[in-house]
């Protein structure tokens, strides 16, 4: 039974070892291409970009 133990516990940190290899991946991935949120005009906070201040339209549905 030692031997299975032995043998699980390698599949098990092959398998650690191959998903910290791809996240690692994605993350490069991820910081080679542009961020889409990035497109914004500097000095322009781009979480209330677009927001217009004031009473809202009722909508119709309500």
């Amino acid at each position: 039974m030692a031997s299975n133990t032995t043998f699980q516990k390698r599949q098990k940190e092959r398998a650690r070892l191959d998903k910290q290899r791809e996240k690692s991946e994605k993350m490069k991935l991820r910081r080679e291409q542009p961020s889409a949120r990035s497109t914004c005009e500097p000095g322009v906070d781009p979480d209330i970009a677009g927001i217009i201040p004031g009473p809202q339209p009722i909508l119709e549905d309500q």
